[in-house]
């Protein structure tokens, strides 16, 4: 299954994949930044920038089903390659758009064209590195993401006067066309293999996942740490530091580089530790669970001003790097067979959570400024009842319960 070792599968495999998930990760959150020019260019509400930077995550959502099949059926190779030109197009159009229509019909566009980018670079580690190294490989490509929402901060701050956002997305356009060229040129290709059983049988068997209780106890976590982090990080971090804290864009871009450099602490620092962890006993679960009630702690420091707030908001990203041990936590209560499905459905929940909340958030502060509150007290109202909704979903992780093995 493993090729050979040698010397350029570095530049072969992994920089390829390191590309698109670097991509992937910086259009993710790049409407935190450009959303001042794009509120005062186009007369947008809050509620419409939130609809149109959570269309993204609905089509990434989506798309992961499909995606993990036509992974399995095809390979990692053909699917991102043919995947990332469905980028190039989508960004295209949002550097065209001339209203809320268009600009949301590229933003989804990104987001179907960049839904295989973590899923296809884990599935090739799978296929073209040994076991030993895959956990190592997993770190690295999740720092590239990490590098991406950091070029998403502060380096496009900084380039916006110079090119605009229009002109940042052709770059963008030109990137996701090199990384489809390469990643099709550089890939090992893959012997097509046909699945077992009928779509009926295949989706049979995604509905059971997403009917367990098992599953259930993970979804809500999810949804409401992962998806409400992702859109924080995307776009309404900026919009609290700079009517909050009272910060200059380019002073909230500058903090939005303090949580990506947290989060990118957070992943590197579990890599590096989780062996040692689980040699204690410390699994995955036990780390969720720590992680989300710091988190909690840290979000209510940031609702109230208590702390420094670089401190605060590094803690913020350190704390959520314990996001991807949601997807080893749940797989190990089913079956190993099950892995790729219940990570994909999982990730289903947590892109949907991230446009539930990227969109309820706008939508709750369009109402409460409807209701006499000025745009500090509607994101402090807004941003509390994000964190209620997160407790609600912890509490069924912190019920001490053994989960049977064996989920068909």
């Amino acid at each position: 299954m493993h090729s050979s070792e040698a010397p350029g599968r570095w530049g072969r495999i992994f920089l390829p994949f390191a590309l698109g998930y670097y991509l992937s990760y910086l259009l993710r959150t790049v409407n935190a930044v450009i959303s001042p020019a794009l509120t005062a260019e186009l007369d947008l509400s809050a509620a419409h920038l939130g609809l149109l930077t959570s269309t993204y995550f609905l089509a990434f959502g989506l798309a992961q089903i499909p995606v993990g099949m036509a992974l399995d059926r095809f390979g990692p190779r053909r699917v991102e390659a043919l995947l990332l030109l469905v980028t190039a197009i989508g960004a295209v159009m949002f550097a065209l758009g001339d209203g809320l229509q268009a600009l949301g019909l590229g933003r989804a566009l990104i987001g179907l064209g960049v839904s295989a980018c973590l899923m296809a670079a884990l599935k090739g580690f799978a296929l073209w590195y040994p076991r030993e190294r895959q956990s190592s490989m997993t770190g690295f490509i999740m720092a590239a993401g990490a590098l991406g929402a950091l070029t998403a901060s502060t380096p496009l701050e900084a380039a916006l006067p110079v090119m605009g956002w229009r002109g940042a997305f052709w770059l963008i356009a030109g990137v996701a066309l090199l990384a489809a060229f390469t990643i099709f040129r550089s890939l090992p290709d893959t012997p097509v293999d046909p699945p077992r059983g009928t779509l009926r049988d295949a989706l049979r068997v995604v509905g059971g996942i997403y009917a367990s209780p098992i599953f259930l106890r993970y979804a809500a976590s999810s949804a409401t740490f992962i998806g409400g982090f992702m859109a924080l990080q995307s776009l309404w971090a900026v919009p609290w530091l700079m009517n909050v804290n009272g910060f200059e864009l380019s002073q909230a871009a500058g903090m939005l580089v303090v949580l990506n450099l947290g989060t990118l602490v957070g992943q590197l620092s579990i890599g590096m530790l989780g062996v040692r962890l689980a040699r204690r006993g410390i699994e995955p679960l036990s780390l969720l669970r720590a992680g989300y009630v710091c988190l909690v702690l840290i979000q209510l420091a940031i609702l109230f001003a208590l702390g420094p707030v670089m401190v605060v908001w590094f803690l913020f990203g350190l704390f959520s790097a314990v996001n991807s041990q949601s997807y080893l936590a749940a797989s190990r209560a089913f079956p190993p067979a099950l892995f790729g499905r219940v990570a994909t459905a999982l990730n289903l929940m947590a892109f949907a959570g991230a446009f539930a909340v990227q969109w309820g958030l706008g939508h709750a502060l369009d109402a409460l400024r409807a209701h006499g509150h000025d745009m500090v007290g509607a994101l402090q109202y807004a941003f509390g009842g994000l964190i209620l909704l997160q407790v609600a979903g912890l509490l069924p992780l912190l019920w001490r319960r053994r989960d049977p093995g064996a989920v068909a």
